[in-house]
């Protein structure tokens, strides 16, 4: 078998060719006329007319027999077999494209449309020119890539040689288009807030840090967009909401990826009640135009959105699977002696709220396959939402997971700015325990809440990890097409 550099060196030789016999390898357009779809759909009335079309695509096979070859051309719509006969290309054009054409190759054929003894829909080429010369060789199109990190590194052989891959990142786009049409029919308001922020809000993470070198001034890019948006609820904006990206320094693993896509959507004068009502329909909305049906499998079970989504607090599933007898009262000791039981690793400077999260996500989120909302949550938990009236203890906020993945977050939101001033303050203390994770004191933020904003709720969505759900994967890196990967070494 020819090495890489032997392919490169034959293929290169062939684009020389090219040049020798005066034929364009990279010309600046196209004059085709038809897709394969197109061609395929129309072929009775375009046989019986004898109208000349002109199609373009890639060369995925070829067949030759002599003074014939068989070629695949498959374009976005499909594929087309096209025949190539020296009598009707002539003797040098058929000469031509025997010599320096390759599989992988982006040609546009010029001829008519007849039907094979084998009855396949079949152009019969009178013309050819030659798009793009591709000097690689493709995957071979039974295995694919098969090593993953070569699959994710070179995503777009992935997708050409893969229809299930591709079919994944058009179920994506769908996903989005389908959340921004219910919401614009709900008349929130897209809007953009900044990626650099001189202060990372919004979320519990570590950001990245950069430097703008006109103003001398340290950025972060944004960990979350909810305090600017949030913001535009003090400034006359009732129902707002973004889809962007996030970017948070931490580890990858198989629902981690440092830069990922999130909406976020708020609307004045509603709690986490009302926003539980939303995103219950919204999913049932999504899966249904993605299905036709309110079911789908997920890992091998059958995920059913038909009836209501369950609803357990957040302490209860603690009690029920890690066997903590009280949540609530367990000491920091107790509760590092339960992770430690269930070999979940933990940092001197994590409180009781992380080591109940810990444990939460080790234990408990696993066992929610059907879409449960989880309710209820520590205060210190969730320092920009809400306590709950009949118990300040806990703050009005929930999570959705389905299949065992968290797919939303959401609370009422804390409006009040003596209160969130205190959270941000305690907030500041923890970071100089030592968590990375806690959140700085927004004195701007703070200073807006002053002005007044209504009582709201606010949802994020995770949109890798939703789509991770509806095309039964397991890995965000599957659903993110360029994930960020170590360099290669040489």
């Amino acid at each position: 078998m020819a090495s890489l550099d032997e392919v490169r060196s034959a293929r290169s030789g062939k684009l020389a060719r090219l040049k020798e016999l005066g034929r364009e390898s990279y010309p600046i357009t196209t004059t085709a006329n038809i897709d394969a779809a197109g061609a395929v759909k129309r072929f009775a009335t375009l046989v019986k007319s004898q109208k000349a079309v002109k199609i373009a695509g890639r060369v995925m096979a070829m067949r030759g027999q002599g003074a014939i070859t068989f070629i695949d051309l498959v374009d976005d719509s499909g594929k087309l077999q096209v025949l190539a006969k020296e009598d009707d290309l002539g003797a040098d054009a058929f000469a031509h494209l025997v010599e320096t054409v390759d599989i992988g190759d982006w040609i546009e054929f010029s001829g008519s449309l007849f039907l094979t003894k084998r009855e396949e829909k079949t152009l019969l080429a009178k013309s050819w020119t030659m798009l793009a010369k591709s000097l690689r060789p493709l995957p071979d199109k039974w295995h694919g890539l098969q090593d993953v990190e070569e699959r994710f590194r070179r995503r777009y052989l992935d997708s050409l040689m893969d229809p299930e891959v591709k079919k994944r990142f058009e179920t994506r786009a769908k996903i989005i288009k389908g959340i921004r049409e219910y919401l614009d029919n709900e008349d929130y308001l897209e809007v953009e807030t900044p990626m650099l922020q001189a202060q990372a809000g919004g979320a519990s993470a570590e950001p990245f840090k950069t430097h703008h070198n006109a103003l001398e001034l340290d950025l972060f890019l944004r960990i979350s967009p909810e305090l600017y948006l949030k913001r535009m609820l003090v400034g006359g904006f009732p129902r707002v909401y973004e889809l962007g990206r996030n970017f948070r320094n931490e580890g990858i693993d198989a629902t981690h990826n440092p830069e990922f896509t999130m909406l976020e959507f708020y609307e004045a004068f509603a709690d986490a009640a009302a926003m539980r009502d939303r995103v219950e329909t919204l999913f049932k909305k999504l899966v249904k135009e993605i299905f036709g049906r309110s079911k789908f499998s997920y890992q091998g079970t059958m995920i059913d959105l038909t009836d209501s989504f369950r609803v357990i607090t957040f302490y209860d599933l603690l009690k029920r699977h890690a066997l903590i007898a009280d949540p609530a009262i367990a000491t920091r000791e107790e509760l590092a002696l339960k992770a430690s039981q269930f070999a979940i690793k933990i940092e001197p400077s994590d409180g009781r709220e992380k080591i109940l999260d810990a444990i939460y996500k080790k234990v408990c989120r696993p066992k929610l396959i059907q879409p449960t909302f989880v309710i209820d949550y520590p205060r210190d938990y969730l320092p920009l939402a809400k306590a709950k009236l009949e118990n300040p203890a806990l703050v009005d906020a929930f999570q959705l997971i389905i299949g065992g993945l968290e797919v939303v977050k959401a609370f009422s939101e804390l409006n009040d700015p003596v209160d969130q001033a205190e959270r941000f303050t305690a907030q500041e203390a923890k970071r100089k325990e030592g968590d990375k994770e806690a959140q700085t004191f927004d004195k701007d933020y703070v200073e807006a809440l002053e002005y007044g904003m209504p009582p709201a709720g606010g949802v994020g969505i995770g949109i890798d990890r939703l789509t991770m759900l509806l095309t039964d994967t397991t890995n965000i890196r599957e659903v993110i097409f360029f994930p960020l990967l170590r360099p290669k070494s040489d």
